[in-house]
């Protein structure tokens, strides 16, 4: 596996009951890039995802991450490597504040048990960092409002901290502005485009004009294969591309 690439598949394929879900897929992930996945519905991009993550076991192929075979590790143990990923619904505790719920995943990545009954001392010496997090995806303002109480938009960037609490290396966000207005949808895009000077992120997304915007390479499958793969400019031209999408209900 060549250095440039943080990220990559050979043969990946996922069989449900004979029902090919994902076949035969070769992904590289270049390391330091924001890289896209996109497709018509029913592509297969949230089960790539799922295998990715090990959240699926692969029916055939492999996985590297950072030159290592993951395909047979547990996601915990992938996510202990620095390949982390979010979730299209916002997965926090609804009833902590966003300064507990950041609080909670820096003692996960201390290698801490969540020790919700510990003394408060102990607990405060994580809130200088889950401070500096919620000002890094501009949430300062919401740190002692609890999650159930944060608007829609503002509860993803909470999950993109929560996320960036573990100190990935890589970053996997699985549809990140689903549900968004616009305003959302470009904080968001802001928050993503700021992270990335730091962080890898592979992203499946539906929205084009957020991928045209953020992806350095787009990965376009249809019905479980790569169809395509290169810039927006390059894709955006593609008669396979158009056809795909056109054939299958834009999204």
């Amino acid at each position: 596996m060549s250095n440039e690439y943080i990220l990559e598949t050979h043969g990946l394929t996922k069989e449900f009951a004979g029902f090919v879900a994902v076949s035969d897929v070769n992904l590289r992930v270049r390391r330091g890039s924001i890289h896209a996945l996109i497709g018509p519905n029913g592509a297969g991009k949230t089960t790539c995802f799922n295998l990715l993550t090990k959240f699926l076991k692969p029916s055939k192929g492999q996985i590297l991450y950072k030159g290592q075979d993951i395909t047979a590790l547990a996601p915990a143990d992938v996510a202990r490597l620095g390949m982390v990923r979010s979730f299209q619904i916002s997965a926090v505790f609804p009833h902590l504040t966003a300064l507990e719920n950041v609080r909670v995943a820096l003692q996960r990545q201390h290698g801490s048990s969540f020790d919700f009954w510990r003394s408060k001392s102990i607990l405060n010496q994580y809130n200088s960092r889950a401070e500096q997090l919620l000002t890094d995806v501009g949430l300062s303002e919401f740190a002692q409002t609890t999650a159930v109480e944060m608007p829609y938009g503002r509860k993803r960037a909470l999950e993109i901290a929560t996320t960036l609490a573990l100190d990935p290396e890589m970053m996997l966000l699985d549809e990140p502005m689903a549900g968004m207005g616009h305003e959302d949808i470009d904080k968001i895009a802001a928050l993503i485009k700021r992270i990335s000077a730091k962080y890898t992120i592979l992203m499946v997304e539906h929205n084009l004009s957020v991928v045209s915007n953020l992806s350095d390479t787009i990965t376009v499958l249809t019905r479980g294969r790569v169809l395509a793969e290169g810039n927006y400019a390059t894709l955006s031209k593609d008669e396979r591309v158009k056809e795909a999408y056109l054939g299958a209900g834009h999204e």
